[in-house]
């Protein structure tokens, strides 16, 4: 029985799973911004503030008390270092008071292993697809392995650095997706399996300091930005021949980005595997079941060695293949 608590951004995340993937209970509070952005020393103080409550709601909703816990996980890495600090200090003080193993967490991987489990997905193409991350993944039979990403920002940040300059609070993600607007030219950048947002960022606030309408400016950039990276997820189907796309990362709930998605999958012949939205977007539970999955591969953590790690890549880790 898994606790895990996920505090890479914006989001205090508990969930609590069983060893069979079951997820008991999934709370969260998620920082909000009237002027937009995310300041790191804010995102550290609201964490602080909610995550008392997130616990207890968690424990509530599962039914248990801290005593039924046998296994205390947190996300290490990557993501903003003041975020990651208050997960990792209340799950050190956890572990310690209740004398239950620690396992550090990488979040991309705990996207990629939840979406697994809850969709039934094998051994799929992964576009991931997030504030700071923007990758298509594969499994080579001994670790994941990043395709392709972007080069600069992912496109979720590229979303709220465009919604603060127009006024939009944060996460300006969902209002961004529901504008509707004409078609204005804006540069795509798709550089083999790799992406470019900055371009695409820049001249779209050109085009709204040089008086385009807002709403056109937003869903044409909005509809470059998903189909450069539908293209680059086809790509990764046609040159590994998997038959699934698995789409993760909280910008995965867009429903513009599963259309395109979908009708990309049905004209390759290739299945799409989305899950629920309260899964795609950052989670505890997420955390909890890859927490489980690294127990049984690699044992608990040395909490005198359980530093973070910000920049930390999916890429680094040996990690077999387990059955969903």
């Amino acid at each position: 029985m898994a606790l895990g608590i996920e505090s890479t951004a914006h989001t205090f995340g508990v969930g609590i799973v069983n060893g069979r993937g079951e997820i008991l209970a999934n709370e969260l509070e998620s920082f909000k911004s009237r002027s937009g952005g995310m300041r790191p020393h804010e995102l550290a103080e609201h964490h602080l503030n909610v995550a008392s409550k997130v616990i207890s709601r968690a424990l509530t909703s599962s039914g248990l008390s801290l005593k039924d816990i046998s296994l205390i996980g947190y996300s290490r890495g990557p993501g903003i270092g003041q975020a990651l600090l208050i997960g990792a200090f209340i799950s050190r003080t956890l572990s310690l008071e209740l004398n239950r193993p620690l396992v550090g967490v990488n979040h991309p991987m705990a996207h990629v292993e939840i979406g697994r489990k809850v969709t039934g997905s094998r051994d799929p193409v992964v576009l991931y697809v997030s504030g700071g991350n923007t990758q298509v993944i594969i499994h080579n039979g001994r670790r994941y392995v990043v395709l392709g990403e972007t080069l600069d920002i992912g496109l979720g940040n590229a979303q709220d650095k465009l919604g603060r300059e127009i006024g939009l609070p944060f996460p300006a993600g969902p209002i961004l997706d529901s504008m509707e607007g004409k078609w204005i030219e804006l540069p795509y950048t798709v550089k083999g399996m790799d992406l470019s947002f900055s371009g695409l960022l820049t001249e779209a606030l050109k085009k709204i300091k040089s008086g385009e309408r807002v709403e056109d400016v937003v869903w044409s950039f909005m509809e470059v930005a998903f189909s450069m990276t539908i293209e680059v997820a086809e790509r990764a189907l046609a040159l590994t021949g998997k038959e699934e796309l698995l789409l993760v990362g909280g910008v995965a709930a867009s429903p513009r980005l599963k259309e395109k998605a979908s009708v990309m999958c049905e004209e390759r012949g290739a299945r799409l595997k989305v899950p629920p939205n309260d899964i795609v977007r950052d989670n505890g539970a997420m955390i909890a079941w890859t927490a489980i999955l690294s127990y049984k591969v690699n044992g608990p953590d040395d909490i005198a060695c359980s530093y973070m790690k910000p920049q930390w890549r999916i890429d680094e880790i040996p990690w077999p293949l387990l059955d969903v």
